[in-house]
């Protein structure tokens, strides 16, 4: 499967390509809503954003290597922030998780979660070759 970035210009700087474009075979992986209030051992990450960031994103490569794809196949996302300050540091999290080679995202923020303590929810499209 051939992928491609429409790369824009200001979207650069919000760590999101404005569109992403897959071409040939492959499969197409539709990612629910994952958080990341908790650690693996269940330890909770409450009032920390980086921490909730970083393993929402472990959570969303768990499921993807469950399903044959990794972080890199994902084409779109949808980020759901409980707070609109928290857009900035998203961006910068963001952008050492996936370099230069973004997927097309929203970023939406909301008044309330399921769990109180959640800061952060990403849903999401992965497409495999």
């Amino acid at each position: 499967m051939k992928k491609s970035f429409v790369r824009g210009t200001w979207q650069v700087k919000r760590a999101f390509s404005p569109c992403v474009i897959t071409e040939g075979t492959g499969r197409t992986i539709y990612i629910a809503g994952h958080t990341g209030q908790t650690d693996d051992a269940g330890k909770s990450l409450a009032a920390d954003f980086d921490a909730q960031f970083k393993q929402t994103f472990r959570n969303i490569e768990k499921t993807l290597a469950e399903a044959g794809a990794k972080l890199s196949d994902m084409v779109t996302m949808t980020v759901f922030l409980i707070d609109a300050r928290y857009t900035t540091r998203m961006t910068e999290l963001r952008t050492e998780l996936f370099g230069k080679d973004f997927p097309a995202s929203a970023a939406i923020t909301v008044q309330g979660f399921a769990q109180p303590e959640m800061m952060i929810e990403v849903q999401g499209i992965a497409v495999t070759a």
